[in-house]
């Protein structure tokens, strides 16, 4: 087994704005493991002030791993041998590069009807954030494009505008015709998020993603207990031992929702962990990409193709980036696709 390393600067074609701040640009890790027969290229996609990935020694352990798979030739202890708990973009990208050479393929990682082109995800139109004009246009240029499904993030602006640009939507899309999430990333205080998850209740909102910042356990327990607007755990399930802690969390906040990132939950086999762990707890989930590039959001919508998702999926970022790479994916009508590059 042979594997190489190279970094890539990803440029967004318009900024990208959260409550934690803007995005101009995102360095990658491409990573690329050949057995002998078949190369596998895959991602390391780190977000930084939100991966619990250590930034500055991504580089370094990106070469110990590449150093341990061509000197020990061992894919099954890597995870422990190299500690890559605390890299879970790593072991995603290491679990994707295992998963193409299982299969031989390029870009083939999980068989199902979508990639065979029989069935397509739903997904919702991501609005970012910008001024209320803006964001205004985003929604209806998403409704113009198909999308039944609209994201918006909230957070940065003043409150009574977000109020009102969601009041403007439902003058003229009814719920039955349009539904409206919301993406707070943990920009409430505790002492006024219920009030404003009350305010937010007129709006008819499908559901609210990590109201207040996470770790607070109590605070969010009792929101999730208390709100009309369905809750959604986000940032809370990053950097959480999926294996030791997934039922425990969901068994005391007891959300309605949670929102899985292979890139930045450790990949697909800690997200079958916390899905299991929600369906013992009558707790919904849906994917959301992490601002990979194409390589990383088509490894990510494979996965999702094997649930035969009915909600819709936060997988359609294939478009943020100047200099991203080919795609395998397309979107029509809100629905997104697989297609060969």
């Amino acid at each position: 087994m042979q594997a190489t390393f190279k970094k890539h600067l990803l440029e967004f074609k318009i900024p990208a704005q959260t409550s934690r701040g803007s995005y101009t640009h995102k360095e990658v890790y491409l990573l690329t493991v050949s057995d002998g027969v078949s190369n596998a290229l895959a991602e390391a996609s780190p977000l930084p002030d939100l991966s619990i990935d250590p930034m500055p020694k991504m580089e370094e352990k990106m070469l110990d791993v590449c150093s341990y798979l061509n000197e020990q030739n061992d894919r099954h202890e890597i995870n422990y041998a190299l500690q890559l708990q605390h890299f879970p973009s790593i072991q995603f990208a290491l679990e994707c590069a295992f998963e193409k050479l299982k299969y031989k393929e390029p870009n083939l990682l999980f068989p199902s009807a979508f990639t065979e082109k029989k069935e397509g995800i739903p997904i919702n139109g991501l609005v970012w954030m910008a001024d209320k004009e803006n964001m205004w246009k985003q929604i209806e240029s998403k409704i113009e494009a198909g999308y039944t499904c609209i994201k918006l993030k909230i957070g940065a602006l003043d409150f009574d505008e977000e109020c009102r640009l969601l009041e403007r939507v439902r003058k003229i899309h009814s719920a039955h015709k349009i539904t409206l999430r919301v993406d707070a990333n943990g920009a409430f205080a505790i002492d006024d998020a219920k009030q404003k998850l009350h305010d937010l209740f007129q709006f008819e909102l499908h559901s609210i993603e990590q109201p207040i910042k996470s770790k607070q356990y109590d605070a969010m327990q009792q929101l999730c207990a208390e709100t009309k607007i369905p809750i959604a755990l986000d940032e809370e399930l990053i950097g959480m031992d999926a294996t030791e802690n997934s039922e425990g969390l969901l068994k005391y906040i007891r959300p309605q929702f949670i929102i899985l990132k292979p890139t930045l939950l450790g990949g697909f086999k800690n997200c079958n962990r916390w899905i299991r762990a929600a369906s013992k707890n009558q707790v919904g989930w849906w994917l959301t990409s992490a601002l990979e590039s194409n390589i990383g959001l088509n490894a990510i919508a494979q996965y999702a193709g094997t649930f035969r998702v009915t909600l819709p999926q936060g997988l359609g970022t294939g478009t943020l980036y100047r200099n991203n790479f080919k795609e395998n994916t397309i979107i029509n009508d809100g629905m997104l696709f697989y297609h060969e590059a």
